[in-house]
């Protein structure tokens, strides 16, 4: 039996195509995947994203137990409402997950993890807090919901949708968040469009959803969302980044705090590490789709695509890569789909940034 959300209903009357998505039933789409992705590019749409967990960590040894689990920084969380994106690594440096972490309050946390990796997530923080911080406790907020609104006029439509919540948001800069009520209304997302990502009771989630319906807001499904953050250049945990590679691997160097003399899960084994592969971008330069898990082929050696897809905005193929780090931007290189050899273009990925695309002058 797969777990459902409390929008399950919701989904069901607008004749979403429910599918398996880590073991939750979830949209894939509500009729058209692509018109979708172009809601959220050129207007508004909305995603349930109720399957991720979101993990309160909760007393006096919080952030020390943070500093010791994170690779970013929590010291940066300096107000309460600020976010920080981080890995969470193993000792050998692999990537356990990746999440957001809210800091709410002195002696107060909120982490968000992939609804995948969630169970998962959960062991390995009570395995730590048990090392690092044992008066530290740790809850799972499975009476929570979350709404994704994203795309130019999404503040605006759930301002409409709720009126209230403008005054306490509308100040509010990106990556950060606000409490309205019961809500967390945070200025981030997964789309590279503004918006909001909005944690509140389950028992309010469909009412916001029908109110933003109302608004003109769209209903958009996991295939929406999984094109929309390729083109953002943003990884998908169990595709760009696993337990098996470093961040420094995957794009992901930015995140991981090496300056500071803390000591933190991982930490050695990232900084002895000297990378012989790293992330970057492909487009394709003739038909074809570009797909996870193709062969790639360079002057410098093999590699291997990690996500790719179709990318509706810039109407080409598009994809991350595992090359090896001496591949510069710029290069055709190979790539087998369905055993013939294509020809793609490396570029510096992200593709598109508020619906413009960044990647023209890469592609002469």
């Amino acid at each position: 039996m797969l777990n459902r959300t409390s929008l399950n209903d919701a989904h069901r009357e607008l004749n979403a195509k429910l599918v398996d998505f880590g073991g939750w039933e979830m949209p894939l789409h509500y009729g058209s995947q692509i018109g979708e992705h172009h809601s959220v590019r050129r207007d508004a749409g909305m995603f349930d994203v109720s399957h991720m967990l979101a993990i309160d960590v909760q007393g006096d040894g919080a952030k020390a137990f943070l500093l010791g689990l994170l690779a970013n920084n929590v010291e940066r969380l300096a107000q309460p409402g600020e976010a920080l994106y981080s890995c969470m690594l193993n000792e050998q440096g692999g990537v356990v997950d990746d999440l957001i972490v809210y800091y709410l309050a002195p002696g107060g946390y909120r982490l968000v993890v992939n609804a995948g990796t969630a169970d998962k997530d959960l062991e390995w923080l009570g395995r730590q807090r048990d090392r690092l911080a044992p008066d530290v406790e740790i809850i799972a907020r499975r009476d929570l919901s979350m709404i994704a609104v994203q795309g130019p006029q999404a503040r605006k439509k759930f301002w409409q949708a709720s009126p209230g919540a403008e005054g306490a948001s509308a100040q509010l800069p990106p990556f950060s968040a606000t409490t309205f009520g019961d809500w967390l209304v945070a200025r981030t997302g997964y789309t590279g469009e503004d918006g909001f990502e909005i944690t509140l009771p389950s028992g309010d989630a469909t009412a916001l959803w029908e109110a933003m319906l109302a608004s003109g807001v769209a209903p958009a499904g996991l295939g929406a969302r999984d094109t929309l953050r390729l083109e953002a250049g943003m990884n998908l945990y169990g595709q760009d980044m696993d337990e098996t590679v470093s961040p420094m691997e995957s794009g992901l160097a930015w995140t991981v705090d090496l300056d500071s003399s803390r000591v933190f899960v991982g930490k050695q084994a990232v900084a002895e590490l000297r990378p012989e592969r790293k992330l970057i971008g492909l487009v394709l330069r003739e038909r074809g789709v570009l797909r996870a898990h193709q062969p790639v082929q360079t002057a410098h050696g093999d590699g291997e695509t990690t996500s790719g897809t179709f990318s509706p905005t810039l109407g080409l193929s598009i994809a991350l890569a595992r090359l090896p780090v001496a591949t510069g931007f710029g290069e055709d290189v190979g790539v087998e789909i369905r055993g013939r050899r294509s020809v793609a273009r490396t570029v510096k990925y992200p593709f598109v940034r508020h619906g413009k695309s960044l990647i023209d002058d890469q592609m002469d």
